[in-house]
């Protein structure tokens, strides 16, 4: 029987390896005024779960915390002032640590109601992938319909959102990634065509696939070489977008190669949107949602695990085996 005075929590007590991650009991947690409590059914993994969990992440949170970021469930109980939700609204709790548990409490302003068409998993499996693809291609790239598109780890969460985004929005998509498994996986979400970056010279085929004039635009979540490459392969005043450094290596870049074809290089950083631009992350998860509730997008999920295998998740994700997103069952 469930406690009534506790929960099971996946808890980080000190930075370094996520081998060291417990699921432990905590004290049930209370909303303050302008929260809401979640009875969390499913947690989305992120590559950003990682960073925090060995310490290197912007946001350094008091050690022990619970680490995740999102995750989808039903209102349990409101906090003062809050008359938006009420018990039992099916929503998604977006939080900047605290999601890997059976139970978390979530600003009111950053809960989004979970339409009725939209399962919990792919609740919990949509907002943080998809908006960051969704608001890279759009509001930094300004992406255009008939766009050629290279998207780097076009199977990984990020990646593959953005392949299934930017065929939704009409750009011509190259998926590149690093096994033919993966770029199955692109092509199956609509990519044009693919390049294996661990066999092929990514350069090179992108010219050839654009017929010698590069991409208009570029999202890189993984850096190092294969960010080299991507420069290499902009059009004239093509915009590639830096999303994160999964292969390892924060690269430099060479400011002559964006001075030769006006090419501009710009980030993004999915948290930046809840301090400074909080009304343009409310109306981007709404709109995923509508379009994830009518199918015209649907995010993948490669696993599912119980809370209590943590590790073994993140795992997947480190190791860079995952393809969409991986999962923890709160219920499990």
């Amino acid at each position: 029987m469930a406690s009534t005075t506790h929960i099971r929590a996946v808890r980080c007590a000190e930075f370094g390896s996520i081998s060291g991650l417990r699921v432990e009991e905590i004290p049930l947690p209370k909303p303050a005024p302008g929260e809401v409590r979640i009875g969390i059914r499913y947690c989305g993994l992120n590559f950003a779960d990682t960073i925090m969990i060995s310490g290197r992440y912007q946001i350094k949170p008091d050690l022990p915390f619970i680490p995740g970021l999102e995750a989808s469930g039903e209102i349990l109980e409101v906090g003062e002032g809050v008359d938006a939700f009420e018990v039992g609204d099916r929503v998604v709790g977006l939080v900047p640590h605290g999601a890997m548990a059976e139970q978390i409490v979530a600003p009111a302003a950053r809960t989004f109601r979970l339409p009725e068409g939209i399962p919990f998993d792919l609740g919990a499996a949509l907002p943080i992938v998809y908006g960051t693809a969704y608001l890279s291609l759009t509001r930094r790239a300004v992406i255009q319909p008939g766009d050629w598109l290279l998207i780097n780890g076009a199977a990984g969460g990020v990646g593959l959102a953005a392949v299934d985004l930017g065929r939704h929005l009409g750009a011509r998509v190259i998926a590149a990634a690093g096994s033919p498994e993966k770029l199955a996986l692109a092509r199956s979400y609509g990519a044009e065509a693919a390049v294996d970056y661990a066999t092929e010279d990514l350069a090179a085929r992108v010219k050839e696939i654009t017929g010698g004039q590069g991409v208009a635009v570029a999202l890189d979540p993984v850096g190092g070489d294969v960010f080299k490459a991507t420069l290499r392969s902009m059009a004239f005043e093509g915009r590639i977008v830096v999303i994160g450094f999964a292969g390892g290596e924060i690269q430099a870049i060479a400011s002559n190669h964006l001075l030769l074809k006006n090419v501009a290089a710009m980030g993004f950083y999915w948290g930046g949107y809840y301090d400074f631009a909080p009304r343009v992350l409310r109306e981007t998860v709404d709109r995923l949602s509508a379009w994830c509730a009518s199918g015209d997008i649907r995010p993948h999920i490669c696993a599912v695990h119980p809370l209590d295998q943590a590790p073994v998740a993140l795992d997947l994700l480190l190791s860079r085996r995952s393809t969409g997103k991986v999962l923890l069952d709160a219920r499990a």
